[in-house]
């Protein structure tokens, strides 16, 4: 038995249980599909305006190999780089893998609003690879680089690491929810006395 089997099994002895923690964010997929136009516009409004404000497709393909980039202003660059460095711990991921395009508008602004609301601010979104422009991966891609800097959650996103896909993946970085935003203030008021 190994010194680590050992202490667990003493830690159990005396009462002690690891606290369980479901960090993991569940995407609620309704019953139904969601091809209705009326809920279309409300996700697209939901990212920014109206439904003519931001397309679900892009008017021209990104090529495949180009990584994409995008950061808010205010960001600040050492916070952006280390997004890019893919330096800050991945708290949640998103598939985008082969998903029809009407779905990916609607997961990614489920899976933004529900990570913003757990507090996560570093998230994986995967679209895949491909080095054809006409590809579904690609078609994501180019669509994630539009949608993503509509919505207000939304801070900075970067193409991953190759460890984490590549070009085939974008870390996004996510605003501080209203709970994240308090402790932030209390804090700096606490070094400023």
């Amino acid at each position: 038995m190994s010194q680590e089997d050992e202490f667990f099994e003493m830690m159990e002895a005396d009462g002690v249980r690891p606290i369980k923690s479901d960090r993991r964010v569940h995407v609620q997929r309704s019953a139904r599909p969601r091809q209705d136009p009326r809920h279309r516009a409300r996700r697209l409004a939901a990212m920014g305006g109206e439904p003519e404000g931001v397309a679900l497709m892009p008017e021209h393909l990104l090529d495949p190999l180009d990584p994409i980039e995008w950061k808010r202003d205010g960001v600040q660059e050492g916070v952006y780089r280390n997004l890019r460095l893919g330096r800050y711990t991945v708290d949640a991921r998103l598939d985008l893998i082969n998903r029809p395009l009407v779905a990916c508008v609607d997961e990614v602004v489920d899976f933004v609003q529900q990570c913003v609301g757990l507090g996560i601010r570093t998230v994986l979104i995967q679209y895949g690879r491909s080095r054809n422009a006409q590809s579904h991966a690609n078609l994501v891609k180019s669509s994630l680089n539009l949608w993503l800097p509509a919505m207000e959650e939304v801070m900075a996103f970067h193409c991953a690491q190759p460890q984490h896909g590549g070009t085939g993946a974008i870390y996004v970085m996510l605003r501080k929810n209203e709970y994240q935003r308090q402790q932030n203030q209390e804090r700096h008021l606490h070094h400023g006395r």
